[in-house]
C-alpha cells in the first residue's frame, strides 16, 4: 500500500466540495482536497518518487509502484502564469516524501480571484483502491491523507 501524505497544511475537504467540476466529479481521479492555511507556505512531496509533470501551480510525483499523485495548487491558477509560485525542483528530479517542491501564498491566489483549494488526486486509481481518505480534518504537511492499494 502507498501512503499519500498531505503536501500542505490546512483542512481536508472532500473532492465534491472543490469549485471545479473536473475535480469535484473525480474525472481526474479519486482523492481529497485541502483548504490551505492563508499564509505563505511550502508544498511538499506527498510520496517519494520522480517528478513527472511540473508547473508552478501543479505537479505529479510517481512512486516506485507506479502510482501517480497530482497536487494542484488552487483552481484556475494556471491563469496566474506562475505569479506567486516559486518552484524548487525540476521535472525528472527524484524526491523523498516531505521534500519541498514549491513555495506559494494562498492569500495572493484569493486576491487574484481564484480559489486556493488544493485537490490531491490519485491518478489512474479507482475510488475502491483508496482507504481512509481524510475529510473534515485539520492537517499539517506530512500528515497521512489517504492510502492507495
Amino acid at each position: 500500500m502507498t501512503t499519500v501524505t498531505s503536501p500542505l497544511t490546512g483542512r481536508a475537504i472532500g473532492l465534491a466540495a472543490v469549485p471545479d467540476p473536473v475535480f469535484s466529479g473525480a474525472m481526474v481521479g479519486p482523492g481529497t482536497a485541502i483548504d490551505p492555511v492563508r499564509e505563505p507556505s511550502e508544498v511538499v512531496a506527498p510520496v517519494a518518487g520522480i517528478i513527472v509533470s511540473l508547473h508552478p501551480h501543479a505537479f505529479v510525483v510517481v512512486d516506485a509502484d507506479g502510482h501517480g499523485v497530482l497536487t494542484h495548487l488552487g483552481i484556475d491558477t494556471v491563469q496566474l502564469n506562475g505569479e506567486g509560485f516559486e518552484l524548487l525542483v525540476s521535472k525528472g528530479d527524484t524526491v523523498e516524501r516531505g521534500d519541498v517542491i514549491v513555495r506559494w501564498d494562498p492569500t495572493k491566489v484569493e486576491q487574484a480571484g481564484k480559489s486556493p483549494i488544493c485537490p490531491v488526486v490519485a491518478l489512474e486509481a479507482t475510488t475502491d483502491s483508496l482507504s481512509e481518505v481524510a475529510d473534515a480534518t485539520d492537517l499539517r504537511a506530512g500528515d497521512r491523507l489517504f492510502g492507495w492499494n
